[in-house]
């Protein structure tokens, strides 16, 4: 399979090691010292392309490889307020775009546990419920896209809790998530139910890039030939 890499950055380049290693070719790299390359003749030798940048600069790319009617994997976060008008346009295109906020197998079987046990503790409204997510410096958004999504499928299942902060929590329907930026740390979310008599805590951490390039490169794969919007489950079969 022929791939487009969208950002060339630490993620780019473990994403190009895993897909190598898994006998694809890398037939263009995109960066910001080479944005004159991401033209649609280019764009389209590839099957798929791969999209890692940034919130400030995913919308555009999304919308770029959609109008060039390149199949997308896109692993950017912070850009889902315009959600809607990439959802219009891939469908307006007749394209295929997968988006998840973390490629991770662990995080999206941890996703399940988390939803899981949201529900086990709805009805236990004696805990509160706080997340914590850990990343190194130079992540760009705080929350992270992954405790967002945590926080929203908690949201979903705990009724005492109505939107989610990123703070401490100042009144007690609002779900805090406590953001800390620490090298070299490649991500930590962890969920706790405390009460005065005992703590539940559920945690996922990454040692490493790996995880997130390897998925990544499973949902270009899934992708290939596919028309319309995908996430993690479709390609683990959750």
């Amino acid at each position: 399979m022929n791939i487009a890499l969208i950002g060339y950055g630490k993620m780019g380049k473990a994403i190009e090691e895993i897909a190598l290693q898994r006998g694809h070719n890398i037939v263009l790299t995109i960066d910001f010292d080479n944005l004159q390359d991401f033209t649609k003749e280019n764009l389209q030798k590839a099957d798929v392309a791969i999209e890692f940048t940034g919130p400030h600069s995913a919308v555009g790319n999304v919308t770029r490889c959609l109008q060039f009617g390149v199949p997308l994997v896109c692993g950017s976060t912070g850009w889902l307020d315009q959600w809607g008008a990439v959802k219009k346009l891939c469908d307006d295109t007749g394209g295929a775009f997968l988006y998840a906020s973390n490629f991770s197998v662990g995080v999206n079987l941890f996703f399940e546990l988390n939803k899981y046990l949201a529900q086990l503790m709805s009805k236990h409204t004696e805990y509160d419920v706080s997340m914590e997510e850990i990343h190194h410096t130079q992540k760009k958004d705080a929350p992270s896209g992954t405790a967002i999504t945590l926080a929203e499928q908690v949201l979903a299942n705990i009724s005492s809790k109505k939107n989610w902060v990123n703070e401490a929590r100042a009144y007690p329907a609002e779900l805090s998530i406590i953001s800390k930026r620490i090298d070299p740390a490649p991500g930590t979310h962890s969920i706790k139910y405390s009460s005065e008599i005992d703590d539940i805590e559920i945690i996922h951490t990454a040692h490493s890039r790996k995880g997130f390039a390897t998925g990544a490169v499973l949902a270009a794969e899934f992708l290939k030939g596919k028309k319309g919007i995908f996430s993690m489950k479709e390609v683990l079969g959750i």
